[in-house]
């Protein structure tokens, strides 16, 4: 894997987030179109076995040392790549086993914010995906989202994303936690502009809002994206 080492700038920026902080090293496959000729990159790596991939985009320099150069390029500012620094060891990332442990057990979905957000946006009489990627090609999902009114929910929690009001820093392992922070909200950035640069409404709900009032906020932006399927508080009062 000398020349996908080389393409990326070294191992330690072959890397993918797994989520649940598990993670794995990928590597960059170059297909030529037979009709077009045209060469796309797509971006790949194993999961317990299982093979996954992204695609990247096109390449079109002459060689393929710099093809792949420029497809590692493209997966790093789509926000596809983690930087691990010795990644060779898993102990690198984490360095005690309780910091591990407390990185195993967060949870990706299914929180106890979420659970409680999406049965208030039900009850509202909303229907929505749960966990799902809001654009093909995109290997992130948000918490609901609306596919008709191209509306993306995310639930974050008040520590994993640096809450404004409630994050206080670690006090052990705090520069490695810091990283981790601040990881987590340039990815939240990098998904928000590119999802609002395809036409998406992102929404951002804090673990410690009122409920009722994030849910009433995400009913009236699916509701002015032109869903008429939603139904409005006056419809739900008269179907009862």
């Amino acid at each position: 894997m000398a020349e996908q080492d080389r393409g990326a700038g070294g191992n330690d920026r072959r890397v993918v987030d797994l989520g649940d902080g598990r993670f794995a090293r990928a590597s960059i496959e170059l297909k030529v179109d037979n009709k077009s000729r045209r060469i796309r990159a797509y971006l790949r790596w194993s999961d317990k076995g299982r093979s996954a991939a992204v695609y990247v985009g096109e390449v079109d320099h002459e060689t393929r040392a710099e093809n792949l150069v420029k497809a590692w390029d493209m997966a790093r500012d789509q926000g596809l790549l983690v930087d691990l620094q010795s990644f060779a060891s898993r102990e690198s990332w984490a360095s005690s086993p309780a910091t591990r442990a407390v990185m195993r057990g967060n949870r990706s979905r299914d929180t106890r914010p979420e659970r409680i957000l999406r049965s208030a946006v039900y009850a509202l009489g909303l229907r929505y995906r749960v966990a799902f990627p809001p654009m093909s090609g995109l290997r992130r999902t948000a918490d609901m989202v609306f596919t008709r009114a191209k509306v993306a929910v995310f639930v974050d929690g008040c520590y994993w994303h640096g809450c404004p009001e409630h994050y206080r820093p670690a006090r052990k392992n705090s520069d490695f936690w810091k990283k981790k922070i601040e990881s987590n909200q340039e990815r939240d950035r990098q998904t928000q502009a590119l999802l609002q640069e395809e036409g998406w409404s992102v929404i951002r709900v804090w673990e410690h809002e009122d409920v009722d009032v994030a849910a009433a906020r995400i009913a009236e932006t699916v509701r002015n994206r032109g869903d008429v399927s939603i139904p409005t508080p006056e419809n739900r009062e008269r179907l009862d």
